[in-house]
Formats: structure tokens, C-alpha cells, sequence
């Protein structure tokens, strides 16, 4: 019989631990290990999913301690999902990292260091409005020549990586960012098909507002009225993936109230790692009695607007965007490929433009390393990911790449820009509204933010 762990040394408490069930169906064959990009990088058994199963599974019978060496194996997980899509047992590798990760935040204690930089990113990034006071002496902080400065001096790097790539990760700062430029109802234009409300985001908005834009001008052009809720905030997918679940639960409330009168026939997401938050806000409030119906029925109207377009079909007529043929590579962002199982429909979507030809690149279901705010908090196994993944977008010599993440967005351009290749990132909404209107890629293509 296996001796229990001391009452002194940390473990999981009885809330939701990793369920054994879920463990017991993992079989160790292994099959993961090629798809998790952390072994990738890392290559120990420990930072692979079976590796950190088998953690788990210490930790639940006593035999492991919930140590800082224990819980940096699992902070190592991108919670990629890619093991979950390649797992030939079906293991729920995404149920048992989201209770770990609950069980850390209640039960870890971070140093003062960790705790400082998850309270100053978990107190910002989610809360749009704190995020544009923050942002103001940022700017300042760009146009002074302070930023060339401090990056030149690299004294960051040396008070904390993670500061640093947090530095690193801040994009051009456009006058756009500070106020949001949607009214709450767009018409739709001619016959209207569907009432549809629209997530803005919380990220996304400030640092890449042209996306929404362009959402709502596509899905207006295809007979849609757009409801896009004032008071609505974060989905609460940053906080989720880090098992922050009193905070994702509270964001989760405060979107469906906000959503509640609005009417709508689907409520749809053009940021794939808040797509599958949101689907899963039956689980998010399954506890709580207030909410856990209105999360069920809420999560039934989420659609990704890829997804739904696809589904809907298309009306709008398209042009093509440039008089030549066209090349796109398209970028699977994790959660929309294995979190929601979405990749043929945005293709379709894109073979739609007259004159695209669509590449895929080598080892196109790999995590690109952004992961919410993985880059952030591990930048070392990040800055590899990312550099991989640029390296084959490059490699299939398309003009433009199309991406529909902000996480994978900043991550990508970023990575283009320290290669010093000049290749436009934009979102599947921005190329679609471009051939409805007209517009050839060189009208919409933005400049790199991190140039």
C-alpha cells in the first residue's frame, strides 16, 4: 500500500481534481510525443502529456508532491490540444490540464516575482478599459524613442525574461486602440437572413481593431444585422486557460448577461481561442445554479464566423484581389483546429476568392507558440515555437498568410519582423471583405506593428 504524503507538503484538494477515470485511459503509447510542441522543444518525458498525466496521477494517489518543480512541468503545457486530436485512446488531455491548473492556482504558491507579473497581466489584459489607461503611457513610451532606448540597453532581459518578452510583444499603438469605433446594431445590407451578435473581444480590439471591422462589413454584405452589446467584456479565455476559475466564471456571467436581451439567432467569434472558451461555458458554470442553464444555451448559439459563413453560404459576390493569381498559406491557430475541430471551412471560405491558390505548410498543426499568454509567461520555448513556425509559413512562398487568432497574429508578425521579411498577416474576414469590396491585398495590407 502506497504511504500518504505528509499533511505539511501541498497536493490537490478534493475540488475537481484531475479525474482518474481520464488518467486510467491513457495507455503511455506515446503517440502524443511528436505533436506536443513543448517536448518538441524541451524533450523531456516530463514536459510531454504523458509525462505530465503521470504527475497527475502522483499528486492524486500522494506518491508526488504539488512542488515548484512538479508545477513547472505543467506550466511548460501550451494547452495546444494538439495530444487531445492525435491521442488514439481518446483521452481528455484538455479536461485534465484545465482541473491541474485549478488546482495550482488554489494550492501553489507563486514567488513574488510570478505573482506580481500574473496580477499585472490577469488585472489588465481581460479588461479592455484598464488596458487603454495602461496603454496611454505606452504609447508615449513608442513615439519618444524611449522603447529603441530600453530594447538597445537589453537590461530587461536580465531583471526578468518575462518582462522582457512581455516588452517585446508590444506592437505599434494606433489612435484606433483607444476607443471602439462600432456602433452596437449594424443593418444588414438588402434582405436580412440573420440577426447575429458579435464579440468584440478584449485584446483584439485595441491592438487589432480592423478585424472586427472588417467582420462586421462581411457579415452585413451577406445579409446579417449585427448586435454588438456595449457593456459586453472578455470572454474570460486568457483567465481559463490559466485556471483562474473564479475570475473565467465571473467574465462568463457578465458576457451572457450582457447578451441576454439582444435576440439573437447566433453569436458569433472571430478569435478562435475565445470561440472555444465560449463553447465551453456549459462546463465553465456547470456548478453554479443561477447560470448553468443560460450557460448551455448560450454556448449552443456560439458559432465561429468562419464556421457560420460556411454554413450559411456566402451571397455577397467576390472579386479577386490582385490581377495576377494569388498564393495564401493558411495558419491553423490550435484552438480553432483542435479545440472546436474547424479547418476545412475557412479554406472554403478562401477558395472562394477568385484567383487564391492555397498552400500548406510543413508541420501546419504545430503550435506557433503564442498560446494566450504563453509567449509571456515562458518566452523561451515560445520564441523557438515561433521561429519554426515562421520558418515554414515562409517555406511555401505565399504572398499573404492568413490567420484567424490575435494570439497567432502578434506571434507571427512579430517573428516576420525579426527574420526582416515583409509578408502581410491578416485574418480570413480582412481578405473576404476586400473581394466584396473591391480592394486589391496592397489597399488592406497593413504594416507589420512590430516594424
Amino acid at each position: 500500500m502506497t504511504a500518504n504524503l505528509p499533511p505539511t507538503l501541498p497536493k490537490f484538494d478534493p475540488q475537481h481534481p484531475p479525474d482518474p477515470k481520464l488518467i486510467d485511459a491513457c495507455v503511455h503509447c506515446g503517440f502524443c510525443l511528436s505533436t506536443c510542441p513543448s517536448y518538441r522543444v524541451i524533450g523531456q518525458e516530463t514536459d510531454s502529456p504523458r509525462g505530465r498525466i503521470y504527475l497527475m496521477d502522483g499528486v492524486n494517489e500522494g506518491e508526488i508532491p504539488l512542488s515548484p518543480t512538479t508545477v513547472q512541468h505543467f506550466d511548460t503545457c501550451l494547452g495546444c490540444l494538439a495530444c487531445v486530436t492525435t491521442c488514439p485512446s481518446g483521452v481528455r488531455y484538455d479536461k485534465l490540464i484545465e482541473s491541474t491548473r485549478q488546482q495550482i492556482e488554489r494550492n501553489h504558491p507563486r514567488s513574488p516575482a510570478e505573482k506580481l507579473l500574473r496580477n499585472l497581466i490577469f488585472s489588465t489584459f481581460p479588461y479592455p478599459q484598464r488596458l487603454r489607461v495602461l496603454l496611454r503611457p505606452l504609447g508615449l513610451y513608442q513615439k519618444t524613442g524611449l522603447q529603441k532606448l530600453v530594447r538597445s540597453l537589453g537590461f530587461l532581459a536580465q531583471i526578468s525574461p518575462q518582462l522582457a518578452a512581455m516588452e517585446r510583444l508590444l506592437p505599434r499603438i494606433s489612435p484606433q486602440a483607444f476607443h471602439d469605433g462600432l456602433p452596437e446594431i449594424v443593418p444588414a445590407v438588402g434582405t436580412q437572413r440573420y440577426r447575429v451578435g458579435m464579440l468584440l473581444g478584449c485584446v483584439q480590439r485595441l491592438f487589432n481593431p480592423e478585424v472586427n471591422d472588417a467582420t462586421v462589413r462581411v457579415l452585413t454584405a451577406n445579409g446579417c444585422e449585427v448586435v454588438m452589446p456595449k457593456m459586453q467584456g472578455c470572454c474570460g479565455a486568457i483567465a481559463h486557460h490559466q485556471g483562474r476559475e473564479a475570475q473565467t466564471q465571473e467574465l462568463a456571467r457578465q458576457l451572457i448577461d450582457s447578451f441576454a436581451a439582444a435576440d439573437v439567432d447566433y453569436v458569433l467569434i472571430n478569435a478562435s481561442g475565445c470561440g472555444h472558451t465560449l463553447k465551453e461555458y456549459g462546463s465553465i458554470l456547470a456548478d453554479d445554479p443561477a447560470y448553468a442553464e443560460k450557460a448551455k444555451a448560450f454556448a449552443s448559439q456560439v458559432r465561429d464566423v468562419q464556421e457560420f459563413l460556411a454554413e450559411v453560404g456566402l451571397t455577397a459576390p467576390l472579386n479577386p484581389l490582385q490581377a495576377e493569381p494569388l498564393t495564401l498559406v493558411y495558419q491553423d491557430a490550435c484552438h480553432m483546429l483542435h479545440g472546436q475541430k474547424i479547418s476545412v471551412q475557412p479554406r472554403q471560405l478562401l477558395r472562394k476568392i477568385p484567383g487564391v491558390t492555397l498552400r500548406e505548410p510543413v508541420d501546419a498543426a504545430l503550435c506557433c507558440g503564442s498560446a494566450g499568454v504563453y509567449n509571456i509567461l515562458q518566452p523561451e520555448v515560445s520564441a523557438e515555437l515561433g521561429q519554426q513556425k515562421v520558418e515554414n509559413l515562409l517555406n511555401t512562398g505565399a504572398t499573404a498568410i492568413a490567420s484567424a487568432n490575435i494570439g497567432c497574429y502578434v506571434q507571427i508578425s512579430q517573428h516576420l519582423a525579426l527574420k526582416g521579411k515583409i509578408v502581410p498577416v491578416l485574418h480570413p474576414m480582412q481578405l473576404l471583405d476586400a473581394s466584396i469590396r473591391n480592394l486589391s491585398l496592397t489597399e488592406v495590407t497593413p504594416q507589420n506593428p512590430f516594424v
